[in-house]
Formats: structure tokens, C-alpha cells, sequence
């Protein structure tokens, strides 16, 4: 039998039939296949600037920037090798240009890798809608924070990928840090995940659980300084974690261990990493990713370009993401020496207003004399003003109480001014004092002054020391209040006493103190079901990491929790008192 031409393979089963190869795109000018030429396998990159100019229209490097992911130092140069050779033009009303001949770059355009998740996005149209919501209405990036916003669109594709990758139905995801809201975006697209956030920005915890609240959706937040560590409640409680974290490589390791801190069996988790660097620094990216590998941790994949932001151009307002599987338990311990997690602001290593050694000596020294006994240094001092006994670390100050012998200082200088409302909760019944920044929120004006009183009474008062030892600082003098008449202010003075401890623990051991104070034993049972008629997000917080918006309502939830104490309990209380201090 003679050959079928159209079925080379035989069986008697003609061959599909092959399509007809689309004719090659015209070539480029000369000028453009040079600069092409000259980035070597790496041309896609700039031919995706080519292709994102060919309409004629104008366009700025941050335009070309945001619409490639190329970084905008490349970016600028192939721009200004176009205008040279008299391809492109400037715009003379703007920054813009475009080129002088369009048509010629018809053949710019070329295949590009497709997206691992874009398949799915139009399926979760009601997400993608809330989530551009959320994201519209939420906080303004804080540069002390290194803060670059996400699309919304890059908050949806991660909560897709996330949710296509791994099985997170009845999953614990931790968020650390979550400026960008992924967490509202894995709620919405996988509902029956809980997912936990610890973030330091206040506006950032407010926020998501406003969102959460309206939504409907299973997202609990937490403050916490990750340089201090994760929250007790959210140890070992995870089964996966995502970070967007600072782009110094100290903050990639400090937000990935924290991450690890975080998960109830590493060796069963994934840490997923948005990362991104300047293709010109690779020797960054290679610094970083060898911290990663130092943790035991191994590169399981790597998604270039998949997060988009607004902002970040110097590294193509992209990052890639990093799918890293930790090989152990417990990752190697950290090295000795200070961090620099964030590369901007008042919160960078290189900030200026930490403490020297004259201006340490002089704020100890009045701190003698004002307290009439030698006071303990608390925080990262000089070591040259530090006494014989040493500090007390501030890692160590916010994890439990420290036995002291004599009146803390706690130096929040130097980037640390934002915990100074929970450091003066973590204050010994003696009190103490806190050395900020005059510039400091909580001590500047006299709305920041009103709010750290009202959250510290009615257990201490509050003194505002101005020019405490420099004209730059300010301390914070915490003394011991009266004892309240009124059982829910007691009630609340015995949560701050224990801000360390579990808020229900306290809760619960508190109803049975006050209550044998007023007369009226209150037994551990009737105490537990006070407790757990309270609003649940006080499940899993110490007062310490509670989200700074919840203080408000606290009282509240004290004094409907002793009104709930049971039958048979005397006493007077309720949620109309007034709080001393």
C-alpha cells in the first residue's frame, strides 16, 4: 500500500491537519535591534518597552514601567538611546514620549510567559470587586515602613494561587505583615480558611477588620514589632505563611523566621516570599536568597514578576514570588548584632535619633534624681552608661514581667516610638519611665498626650517630662493610681496588671478577684462563662498585641463581662463608670 503523505506515523489515521505558520513579523529599525542586541538573552525585557510604545502614543518611564516590570533605570536608558537615534520623540508639554514612526515597531510584540493563576481571575468577579474596594479605601503607604501599595488585581492573583497550589479548607494561613491586604483577598476566595495577620501599622489592623466585620470573613489581626517577635498567640498556629516583607535582606530573614515562629509543623508548611530587586543588582538578590538558604529552607519555586505595584519603579514596580519549603523544625538562631529591617525613615538602622552616649548619661542621670533611686536601662543603650547589672533587653521587657531593682527606663529612641503605649502597659505596678522622641505621636500634642493616658488608666498616671536630659526627649513618667472605688475599674487596672497574659485568662481570673474584694466569691466556672459571652476577638490576644482601634471598646467589655459574672454576686459596676487616671 503506498504511503499517506498526511500521515507520516501510519495506522491508517490521517494526520491532523498542521496549521499554516503565521508569516514573521517585520524586522525592527536598526537602532532598536541594537539596544536589543545589546541586553543579550535577556532582550525580551526591553522588547516588551518596544512593544508597550508601538501605538504612537505617549508614554512615561513610569507608564513603560508599570506596564513591562522592567526596572525603570533600564527603562529610561533605552528611552534615551531611542530618542539619540531619532526613533522616539519627547513629549514638549510633559515627560512623556513616543515614538516617530510606529508602524515600525509593528513587530515588537512578542510571546510571553503566561500567568499561573490569570486563567482563574475571572471566575471570582465579586472578589476582585470588594478587594479593589478595600484597597482604594484603605491607608496610605508609611515610608518609615518601606510601604509599597499591591494592585488589588496582585492581591487577587495571590489569594488564587494560594488556594490553587495548596489545600487551605480548614487551613491556617498567617499573614506577616499585610499592608497589601492578602488576607481579605484569601478570605473572600477560600472562606472556610482562617487566616491570622501581625502587622505593626495600627491604620493597616484597623482596616482589615473593619473590612472583615462588613464582610463577613475569618481574619483576626494582631500588633506586633517583628523585631521583638511574633505573639504568643500566633505560635505555632499556622499551616502556611505569606510575607511581603521590608526588601533589605534583614527584613527578608527577620519577617521569614518570624513567619517560621509562626507555624504549628514547618516541615509540612510553605513560607511564601514576595521579593523583587533591580535586574541591575543582582548581587542583592543573590544576598537575600542566600539568607533564605541559611534557614534551611529550600527554593521550591520562583515566579518572576508576579506581584504589581503602585510605586517601586526603581525595581520595575514588580517582585517576584518565592515559593520556599522549610527543611526543619527549627531554623538555625539568628546572628548577634543589630538588624536593618527597614531601608527608609526613622525606623532605618541608619536613623539618626537613637541615643549617643552624653544624651544617655544625662537622661539616666535625671532619671535618678526625679525617682531618688538608680534606675534599671531598658532598650539598646550606650554601653558605656550602662551599669555593672547590665539592660534589660526590650525583647525581653515586652515578653513577660522582669524583676527589676529600681525604676525602668526604656529607651524608645531610634524607630521605637510606635510600641511606647504597649511598653508603658508591660510597666511594673512601681511604674517607670518611657524615654521617646519629643516628636513622638503619643507625646507631642495634646490629643496623643489624652489617648496614652486614657489607655493606661485607671491603673497608672501619666507625667509628661519635657527636655528630659536633651531639648530633643521627652519622658514619660508612669506612676501607680489610686485604687479605684469602682469594681469594673479594678476589674480593668487587674487586666493591665497582667498585660502579658492571656486577655480571657486575666478576664476570668480578675472576676474572681474583684468579686471576693466586693463580698461575693465568684466561682472559676461562673467566671469562664462571663468570659466567654465577651466579643471573640479578645480569643488570642494578651493585651499587648490586642490591635490598638479594640482599646476603645475595652471598658466596655469589662464591664459587660462583670455584669455577666453570675447570680448571687453583690456588688455595684457597670459599663457607665468613669476611669481614674
Amino acid at each position: 500500500m503506498a504511503a499517506d503523505p498526511t500521515n507520516p506515523g501510519g495506522g491508517g489515521v490521517p494526520a491532523a491537519p498542521q496549521a499554516t505558520p503565521a508569516p514573521p513579523p517585520p524586522p525592527l529599525p536598526e537602532a532598536a535591534l541594537r539596544a536589543l542586541r545589546d541586553h543579550g538573552v535577556d532582550a525580551p525585557r526591553p522588547r516588551a518597552v518596544l512593544a508597550a510604545l508601538a501605538d504612537g502614543e505617549h508614554r512615561t518611564a513610569d507608564d513603560l514601567v508599570r506596564a513591562t516590570g522592567v526596572a525603570r533605570v533600564l527603562v529610561a536608558a533605552l528611552v534615551e538611546r531611542l530618542v539619540e537615534a531619532g526613533e522616539a520623540v519627547r513629549d514638549p508639554g510633559g515627560d512623556g514620549v513616543r515614538l516617530a514612526r510606529p508602524a515600525d515597531y509593528a513587530g515588537a510584540a512578542a510571546d510571553s510567559l503566561a500567568d499561573p493563576v490569570g486563567h482563574l481571575v475571572a471566575g471570582h468577579g465579586r472578589a476582585a470587586a470588594e478587594i479593589a474596594r478595600a484597597v482604594a479605601q484603605g491607608p496610605a503607604a508609611d515610608l518609615d515602613l518601606d510601604h509599597v501599595t499591591a494592585t488589588a488585581g496582585t492581591a487577587l492573583r495571590r489569594a488564587l494561587f494560594l488556594d490553587t497550589r495548596f489545600d487551605l479548607a480548614g487551613r491556617t494561613v498567617l499573614c506577616v505583615g499585610d499592608h497589601d491586604l492578602t488576607s481579605v483577598a484569601l478570605a473572600l476566595v477560600r472562606p472556610d480558611a482562617r487566616v491570622l495577620v501581625a502587622d505593626i501599622d495600627e491604620r493597616v489592623l484597623a482596616h482589615i477588620d473593619a473590612v472583615a466585620d462588613r464582610l463577613g470573613l475569618d481574619v483576626r489581626t494582631h500588633f506586633a514589632d517583628l523585631r521583638l517577635g511574633l505573639p504568643p498567640g500566633l505560635r505555632g498556629a499556622a499551616d502556611l505563611v505569606f510575607t511581603d516583607p521590608p526588601y533589605t535582606a534583614d527584613g527578608v530573614e527577620l519577617f521569614v523566621r518570624r513567619g517560621l515562629e509562626g507555624m504549628a509543623d514547618p516541615r509540612r508548611g510553605r513560607v511564601l516570599v514576595a521579593y523583587g530587586v533591580s535586574e541591575t543588582t543582582p548581587r542583592l538578590a543573590a544576598a537575600t536568597q542566600s539568607r533564605l538558604l541559611r534557614l534551611d529552607l529550600a527554593l521550591e519555586a520562583l515566579w518572576p514578576d508576579f506581584h504589581r505595584y503602585e510605586g517601586a519603579e526603581s525595581i520595575g514596580a514588580a517582585s517576584d514570588l518565592y515559593v520556599l519549603r522549610p527543611l526543619t523544625r527549627t531554623p538555625p538562631p539568628a546572628p548577634e548584632g543589630g538588624a536593618r529591617v527597614y531601608s527608609q525613615g526613622a525606623n532605618a538602622k541608619e536613623s539618626r535619633g537613637a541615643l549617643d552616649g552624653a544624651r544617655a548619661r544625662a537622661a539616666l542621670e535625671r532619671a535618678a534624681d526625679d525617682a531618688g533611686t538608680p534606675p534599671v536601662p531598658v532598650g539598646a543603650w550606650p554601653a558605656e552608661v550602662l551599669p555593672e547589672s547590665g539592660r534589660v533587653r526590650l525583647s525581653t521587657w515586652m515578653e513577660g514581667p522582669v524583676p527589676l531593682s529600681g525604676p525602668p527606663v526604656v529607651d524608645l529612641t531610634g524607630g521605637w516610638e510606635r510600641i511606647a503605649p504597649r511598653a508603658a502597659l508591660a510597666c511594673p505596678d512601681g511604674g517607670g519611665y518611657l524615654l521617646v522622641p519629643s516628636s513622638a505621636a503619643c507625646v507631642r500634642d495634646e490629643r496623643g498626650q489624652t489617648e496614652l493616658r486614657a489607655l493606661v488608666g485607671p491603673r497608672l498616671r501619666v507625667r509628661f517630662l519635657r527636655g528630659f536630659g536633651d531639648p530633643s526627649l521627652t519622658a514619660v513618667r508612669l506612676e501607680p493610681a489610686p485604687a479605684a472605688k469602682d469594681p469594673v475599674d479594678r476589674l480593668l487596672a487587674h487586666v493591665q496588671e497582667h498585660a502579658h497574659g492571656s486577655l480571657a485568662s486575666v478576664l476570668r481570673a480578675g472576676v474572681v478577684r474583684v468579686a471576693r474584694e466586693e463580698g461575693a466569691a465568684v466561682n472559676k466556672r461562673a467566671a469562664r462563662l462571663a468570659v466567654a459571652a465577651a466579643p471573640d476577638w479578645i480569643a488570642g490576644h494578651t493585651l499587648l498585641d490586642l490591635p490598638g482601634h479594640r482599646f476603645a471598646g475595652l471598658r466596655e467589655v469589662v464591664a459587660a463581662v462583670w455584669d455577666a459574672r453570675g447570680p448571687g454576686s453583690a456588688g455595684g459596676g457597670s459599663a457607665g463608670g468613669e476611669a481614674s487616671g
